[in-house]
């Protein structure tokens, strides 16, 4: 299966991007923090050049707090200022102002001694589909200032937001890039909801985050379906029928309905009924 989805809009969206760059202080990435690195848009690395950056790691109840840390040491070693957030919750939400005018503190120290004094910090905030971005903004701002939603490209153009004196923040589409550098990528952006599901094949994404997990995560899948993870004689797809029959997932004429049960598979995942569970490592 082809795991790819880069529609006109965001094309569209990447070169408005580029022209707003010059307006903007610092650019604040949000990513998920079960994929941080898979759901960071390479491309920004180009368009932010000789920016301040900040790495905004959202989601963090969805993931394994151990991978989590590893992973803020891991920005940190490459630049970054990192904050850890979980937006829906509000956790975290507080310290990424302190984290952006930390980020900043070069340029606002450049700017009093020209003697400009309280221009707020003008902040870029960016992202892939469906990492939490609109959430993230309006917990941040305390207010519903940008409309949110569970599928990708909610957000459709840019908009300005004055959170306070010292920060205005630029909101920007949910964005991917034109060619992921691999399979695998695609497959974790695939699992988070960050793809149109509409284009993909569940029954795939399903039996692929099954046999990562029982790989990673030994015992969660038998928690939570109560079926063996792997039999000696298992072939592609047989744990995902164990589940169907467990959950009772039939056609007609008693067949399994694979598809049904693979959707409640990535739903299971997407709402953490399977538990916190990161896709990457940073070693890996």
């Amino acid at each position: 299966m082809q795991y790819q989805w880069y529609p006109g809009h965001m094309a569209k969206a990447k070169r408005q991007m580029v022209e707003d760059m010059k307006l903007i202080d610092v650019v604040v990435e949000l990513v998920d923090a079960r994929i941080p690195l898979s759901s960071k848009n390479p491309d920004i690395d180009g368009i932010a050049k000789g920016k301040a950056r900040v790495m905004i790691l959202n989601k963090t109840d969805m993931a394994d707090p151990k991978a989590t840390a590893l992973w803020k040491t891991w920005f940190e070693k490459q630049g970054f200022f990192v904050a850890l957030v979980n937006a829906r919750s509000g956790s975290g939400v507080k310290s990424v102002q302190d984290v952006i005018m930390e980020a900043c503190r070069e340029k606002i120290e450049r700017d009093r001694k020209r003697g400009i004094q309280n221009r707020p910090v003008r902040a870029m905030i960016v992202g892939i589909p469906n990492v939490g971005k609109s959430t993230f903004i309006n917990s941040f701002a305390g207010k519903a200032c940008a409309k949110t939603g569970n599928k990708p490209g909610v957000t459709k153009g840019k908009q300005w937001i004055r959170l306070n004196k010292n920060v205005e923040l630029l909101d920007t589409p949910g964005i991917l890039w034109p060619k992921f550098e691999s399979v695998e990528v695609g497959k974790r952006i695939s699992w988070i909801g960050s793809i149109n599901d509409e284009i993909l094949v569940p029954e795939e994404m399903a039996m692929d985050l099954l046999s990562y997990i029982a790989d990673a995560y030994p015992g969660k899948i038998k928690d939570k379906y109560g079926v063996d993870e792997k039999l000696p004689e298992d072939r592609p797809g047989d744990l995902l029928s164990r589940i169907a029959a467990k959950r009772g997932c039939l056609k007609k004429g008693g067949e399994f309905d694979l598809t049904r049960a693979a959707n409640i598979i990535l739903d299971d995942f997407r709402g953490v009924k399977i538990g916190a569970i990161s896709l990457e490592l940073p070693e890996a």
